[in-house]
């Protein structure tokens, strides 16, 4: 008896962010004047430089923020649209890791990321779709769900609510059978990351901050006198500090910062508005979801009840129209009911991993950055860029600068030559992970097709 083949992806979507075409459209920056001379230079228009400018501006700093393409041409518009606390690493791993006192300092910064974004969303009253309602991570093999009941007792311990969701309770939280139970988290949700960013530039500008695009930093040199001097396309600038908040778009202006970054891209789908009673059975709570795959998936139901399906498909290098075949591929062996339904928008961008997948702030060689979200940026670069302000302006600095931020260890600037073998390291590992589960499982292992 021959398998049932997957469903065909239309080939009419539109090859752009689904947060790009429906948020509100900012106005151009480019070609305005330039400073001479400024307290601090922000080199990056994503989320953290755009929060550090804000800040830096109700501080009463003169600060100048220098973008190379547009304001949230990055990561910022093409993330997710997930808002969690927390790292990579749990509560027990951190604690290994950094210690109980430093472990604890720094998961209560990422709750306190999701305090102040909520916050200026309310605030504000930006119509930024946010809905706190949780996230649920999925098993991917037996072995990962057995390690769940521990994982909710530390979560508990670090201040957040957690409960495990065996197999067979799943429905209640989400429309599968194709995992092996679920650990359900709050406080977190979701929300549009384009209206997000948006509602964040606006704020920035009305406390006065200087924002400038396709304004490249070339390089960024420092002076006998500890200033800097940033080197741009259209002239220099002389700043007493300088603050690096490129993350997955590091380039040449702080070769530092570079040779510790990784940029791995990330692929998202979006599908066609669902019926409300299909947008239901997928989602009855309205949660985030992630999975526990190296490979992982990662998804929601929008507010106009579409499917946002994202994940890490490939680390060779790709095209927008493979990446959505993977993705439609995977989103079907999860959720077989969206069989039919077509995918209306398909976009990547670049995650900035580090080596102990951590997020950083600190200095190198005297010029601060805030970078390396490791998949925590939509929470963290807000959070982190507004803390590098602070500390900046004569303000403490956060917990997470305690951490060292070590480099790649492999001849590297900038260009991962290594990751299909990092790779190829993942699949075996997600492959491993499953042994005593189903065929089933064992055939949708493959997140390449092979």
């Amino acid at each position: 008896m021959c398998a049932m083949s997957t469903p065909s992806l239309n080939r009419d979507y539109a090859r752009s962010p689904y947060w790009l075409a429906t948020m509100p459209q900012l106005r151009d920056r480019s070609g305005r004047q330039l400073p001479d001379v400024v307290d601090v230079a922000i080199v990056g228009g994503g989320y953290t430089g755009v929060a550090a400018a804000r800040k830096l501006a109700l501080q009463g700093a003169k600060a100048v923020l220098l973008e190379a393409r547009t304001l949230g041409w990055g990561a910022s518009t093409r993330n997710g649209g997930i808002i969690h606390p927390g790292f990579k690493w749990g509560p027990q791993a951190l604690v290994k890791r950094y210690g109980d006192e430093l472990a604890r300092a720094i998961y209560a910064e990422t709750l306190e990321a999701l305090e102040l974004v909520s916050g200026l969303i309310r605030d504000s009253d930006v119509e930024a779709e946010l809905r706190m309602t949780g996230w649920l991570e999925l098993a991917w093999a037996p072995s990962h769900a057995a390690e769940f009941p521990a994982g909710a007792s530390s979560l508990e311990a670090f201040g957040m609510r957690a409960r495990v969701i065996e197999r067979d309770d799943l429905r209640s939280e989400i429309g599968t059978d194709a995992y092996h139970g679920g650990l359900a988290i709050d406080p977190g949700g979701v929300l549009h990351p384009g209206k997000w960013f948006a509602g964040l530039v606006g704020m920035a500008e009305r406390a006065g901050a200087d924002l400038h695009e396709r304004t490249p930093a070339l390089s960024i040199r420092r002076q006998a006198d500890g200033r800097f001097v940033v080197e741009t396309a259209r002239g220099a600038i002389l700043a007493r500090d300088v603050l690096v908040a490129t993350n997955g778009y590091a380039d040449g202006s702080d070769p530092s910062v570079r040779r510790r970054i990784v940029p791995i891209g990330s692929y998202i789908i979006a599908s066609e508005p669902l019926p409300a009673d299909l947008a239901h059975e997928i989602s009855p709570t309205g949660r985030a979801y992630f999975d526990t795959k190296n490979f992982l998936s990662y998804w929601h139901v929008s507010a106009d009840r579409r499917l946002i399906f994202g994940g890490r498909v490939s680390f060779l290098p790709t095209t927008t129209d493979r990446t959505a075949r993977l993705l439609h591929r995977r989103m079907l062996e999860i959720h077989p009911q969206l069989a039919g339904y077509r995918v209306e928008y398909s976009w990547g961008g670049k995650v900035a991993m580090t080596l102990d997948r951590m997020p950083h702030v600190g200095r190198l060689g005297g010029v601060m950055h805030a970078t390396g979200y490791s998949g925590t940026g939509v929470l963290m670069s807000t959070y982190l860029g507004t803390r590098a302000a602070e500390w900046l302006g004569g303000g403490e600095p956060p917990a997470l600068a305690q951490l060292p931020f070590r480099l790649i260890p492999a001849p590297y600037e900038g260009r991962p030559w290594f990751l299909p073998i990092v790779g190829e390291l993942f699949r075996l590992q997600d492959r491993v992970a499953l042994r005593g589960a189903t065929e089933r499982d064992r055939r949708s292992s493959d997140p390449e097709g092979s």
